[in-house]
């Protein structure tokens, strides 16, 4: 809700600067490497979601559009981040992904 006046608070300047110091910059989806360049809630804030470190997160372009909250409130995709070759849980399908790899 880009004109809800919160988005102009002290308060959430600091807490997109926490967001971006805990993702050090970049996108926080499971497998991501590009540039984080949005704050987004997880639970949106029209939908009871908290203005907490724990409910937000640093996506990139591409995630935040696959997500994006319409104007009826609802998120597309059903608000479910979609990364090419992983499962719903953002982990690698290919198991013989660099990740799986690194857990042995």
């Amino acid at each position: 809700m880009p004109g809800d006046p919160f988005y102009k608070t002290k308060l959430w300047r600091a807490l997109c600067a926490a967001v971006h110091r805990r993702s050090r910059g970049r996108c926080e989806v499971l497998g991501c490497t590009a540039q984080g360049k949005v704050v987004d809630h997880v639970l949106s804030r029209r939908n009871g979601g908290a203005d907490t470190l724990a409910n937000l997160r640093h996506l990139c372009r591409a995630h935040d559009n696959s997500i994006k909250e319409r104007a009826n409130g609802e998120r597309a995709n059903g608000g479910k981040l979609v990364v090419k070759g992983c499962d719903a849980n953002g982990l690698p399908i290919d198991p013989s992904h660099a990740w799986f790899k690194a857990q042995s």
